[in-house]
C-alpha cells in the first residue's frame, strides 16, 4: 500500500488529537472535575450525533432486545475508560499516562487469556515481558531503586484499571452476541454505520457516566470554572478527540490496513511528549524514550504481520 499524503495524514491526525486529549485532560485539572469533565464530553458527543444518526436509537425494541450487552461496551467504553484516564491526569503526567495505555495489547492478551480462553502465542508472551517492562521503567521513574521501593501515584493506578477495562470492551467488541452478528446486526441503511453505533454506545454509557458525576458532585468536587477556555476545550474533546479522531482512524485503517495503522498509533506517546513539553513546560527524560522503545517493540513482537490493530482509546 502506497503511503500517499492523504492516508499520512489520516494516520497521523488520531494519535495526535488522543495524545491532545491527554493534554488537554491535564489542563483541566482544578477547572472541571474529572468525572464531570468525561460526563460533559460524551454528552457533547451524543447531541452532535443525534441529529445525524437519531435512527440508531428507533425503535427502541432494537435496542432493548440488545441492552445487556450494549449496557456493559457502554460502561466500559464511554463511562469507565475516559473517566478514569482524566483521574489519572489529575496526579499524573499526559506521558505517563500516554506510555502506560500504550501496553494495550498486552493487558487484551490478559484478558482473552482469562476471560475468552485464547492462548497467547510464545511470540505475545515476549511482547507481552517486553511492553510490561517499559511499564515498570514508568512506574519506577527510570530507576530501579524507586521500583524496588515504589508507591504508585493514584493516577498511574486509574490508568492501569482504564486500559484493563478498554481490554474488555475490546473484546466485547470482538465476541459481540448473535443478535450483533451477520443478518442480525443493524444495517447501516437504519443508521448503524461507525457514527450510529458510536451514537448508540454514547447513550448507554452515559447513564454510568452521570452517576459517576453525581458521585464525585456528592463527595464534594470542585464546581466548574466557567471560561472561554474550558469550553474550547470541552469542544476539543468532544469534536476532535472523539468523533473526528474515530472517523480518520476508521478510514485508515480501511485504506491503509491494520500493519500501518498499527505503526501510526504507537506515535500517540510522542505526540504526547511534544505538546506536554509546549504547552504544560513538562520535558520528556530518558527514562520514557526507554519505555516507549520497550513497549513498542513487545507490540510489534507480538502481533503477527495482518493482524489488526486494537481499537485505541482515547
Amino acid at each position: 500500500m502506497k503511503l500517499t499524503p492523504r492516508l499520512a495524514l489520516l494516520m497521523t491526525l488520531p494519535p495526535l488529537l488522543w495524545a491532545g486529549n491527554a493534554v488537554v485532560g491535564r489542563l483541566m485539572a482544578g477547572q472541571v472535575p474529572p468525572l464531570t469533565l468525561n460526563l460533559l464530553r460524551w454528552s457533547l458527543v451524543a447531541a452532535i450525533l443525534l441529529p445525524l444518526r437519531w435512527r440508531a436509537l428507533v425503535p427502541p425494541s432494537r435496542l432493548l432486545q440488545r441492552w445487556p450487552y450494549l449496557m456493559a461496551i457502554g460502561l466500559f467504553g464511554v463511562g469507565a475508560y475516559n473517566a478514569l484516564q482524566y483521574l489519572a491526569l489529575v496526579t499524573s503526567s499526559p506521558l505517563n499516562v500516554t506510555l502506560v495505555a500504550a501496553s494495550l495489547p498486552v493487558w487484551m492478551l490478559a484478558v482473552g487469556a482469562l476471560g475468552f480462553g485464547e492462548r497467547p502465542t510464545r511470540r505475545q508472551l515476549l511482547g507481552a515481558a517486553l511492553s510490561l517492562a517499559g511499564v515498570a521503567v514508568v512506574l519506577g521513574r527510570g530507576s530501579w531503586q524507586v521500583l524496588r521501593q515504589v508507591h504508585l501515584v493514584a493516577g498511574d493506578l486509574y490508568i492501569l484499571l482504564a486500559v484493563l477495562g478498554w481490554s474488555l470492551y475490546s473484546w466485547l467488541l470482538a465476541r459481540p452476541p448473535a443478535s450483533l452478528r451477520g443478518e442480525q446486526r443493524p444495517t447501516a441503511a437504519q443508521g448503524w454505520d461507525w457514527a450510529g453505533f458510536l451514537l448508540v454506545q454514547t447513550v448507554f454509557g452515559l447513564g454510568a457516566a452521570g452517576l459517576f458525576s453525581a458521585g464525585e458532585q456528592a463527595l464534594g468536587a470542585a464546581p466548574i470554572r466557567w471560561s472561554w477556555a474550558v469550553a474550547a476545550a470541552l469542544l476539543y474533546v468532544s469534536l476532535g478527540s472523539s468523533i473526528v479522531a474515530y472517523r480518520c482512524w476508521g478510514l485508515g485503517v480501511a485504506e491503509g490496513g491494520p500493519a500501518l495503522a498499527a505503526f501510526f498509533s504507537n506515535l500517540t506517546p510522542l505526540f504526547a511528549a511534544l505538546l506536554s513539553t509546549l504547552l504544560l513546560g513538562q520535558a520528556p527524560h530518558a527514562y520514557h524514550l526507554a519505555a516507549f522503545a520497550l513497549i513498542a517493540g513487545g507490540i510489534a513482537v507480538s502481533r503477527p504481520p495482518g493482524r489488526p490493530a486494537p481499537t485505541r482509546p482515547a
